[in-house]
């Protein structure tokens, strides 16, 4: 068997050499941070150091509520708000999607993106006196960045509340200006089962009463928060060497008769997916993980069952075209050789 490539890190990361030895020593020394004693003050200050500390390392200077991911930071920043509707794009991931089953669509362009007129245009139709607007900072299958900046001073213009799923972004590039930000640890090298809702002000949130200043009940997971915190300080710098990769690839996969999809989007380094015409997203998937190699299907898998995907279905693929793409992302430790293998994997199977 040859050694294993994992390029399937918008999946999930590998947890960091550095996280696990913090949560190693975490877990020798941890107790409720809710505790009175010793112990547990002790554990407090662990916890707000660590929340300091994601602050400082994510950029964000407001309210930081922890999590057991972006999903449930998601449902919360969709249902407990005052809200009276929900606008999200057609292409959020389905843990949005599953949140808000009626909400308004916002249509995307052929290149993925979310364009500020059109989020204008469906704010413009509602008659509702607050809507919360959900829009994906980096999609999760093609990468693709929205033009979050524009479309915030549309919904704040709007008296709207504006939610962005980072769960994708966090960890590598800036924050948007949103009211709401779902982040998940183990998309950048942090442990699964934590992440956080970061919120601008906690008076968009109905509290709940327990631990989180009473807006998420349940002891906190101190020792993968701690593991959090540093993942999050150890995660940037490496987006620059990524684009150089990704350029890399972009090409060798078009020379080799492949098409990257939204090529001419702007996109985060870390995530691409290309269409192998005549190929089965599922038979290069076999193929790819016999040669050693991790990719992903650029289609949501649900009960064993690849169905063809949302996101490329609101592009304008059709159904065809959809079920032959794959998703590639990179990791901080992806290198040049590990491309190359790929491509040559890659030429193999297109024949």
């Amino acid at each position: 068997m040859p050694d294993r490539l994992y390029l399937d890190h918008a999946a999930t990361a590998p947890v960091l050499a550095p996280v696990r030895d913090a949560m190693a020593r975490a877990v020798e020394t941890w107790a409720n941070p809710s505790s009175p004693h010793a112990e547990g003050r002790a554990a407090r200050a662990a916890l707000e150091d660590a929340r300091h500390r994601i602050a400082e390392a994510l950029g964000w200077s407001h309210e930081i509520i922890f999590t057991s991911g972006a999903s449930e930071a998601i449902s919360m920043a969709l249902t407990r708000t005052a809200a009276d509707v929900a606008l999200l794009s057609a292409i959020e991931h389905d843990a949005v999607q599953r949140r808000a089953p009626h909400g308004f669509l916002i249509p995307v362009a052929p290149d993925g993106r979310v364009t500020p007129d059109r989020v204008y245009g469906r704010l413009s139709a509602l008659s509702a006196a607050r809507p919360l607007v959900a829009v994906q900072h980096a999609n999760n299958e093609t990468g693709v960045i929205q033009p979050l900046e524009d479309i915030a001073e549309i919904v704040r213009d709007k008296g709207g509340i504006f939610f962005a799923d980072c769960a994708q972004t966090a960890g590598k590039l800036d924050l948007p200006d949103a009211d709401l930000i779902a982040v998940s640890a183990h998309k950048f090298g942090g442990p699964p089962g934590i992440g956080a809702l970061l919120v601008r002000d906690l008076a968009l949130l109905t509290p709940t009463g327990g631990q989180e200043k009473g807006y998420r009940p349940g002891t906190e997971n101190l020792p993968s928060i701690i593991g959090f915190a540093t993942a999050a300080e150890a995660s940037r710098g490496w987006m620059a060497r990524a684009k150089d990769l990704r350029q890399h690839l972009d090409s060798a996969i078009e020379a080799a008769g492949g098409k990257v999809v939204a090529k001419a989007a702007d996109r985060i380094p870390s995530i691409a997916s290309y269409q192998m015409p005549g190929k089965a997203s599922s038979a290069q998937l076999i193929q790819f993980d016999m040669a050693g190699i991790s990719v992903s299907a650029g289609s949501a898998c649900s009960s064993g069952t690849l169905k063809t995907s949302r996101v490329l279905t609101a592009m304008g693929w059709n159904d065809t075209e959809a079920a032959e793409v794959v998703r590639i992302s990179f990791g901080p430790e992806t290198s040049r050789s590990d491309v190359y293998r790929l491509i040559e994997t890659w030429q193999r199977i297109r024949g």
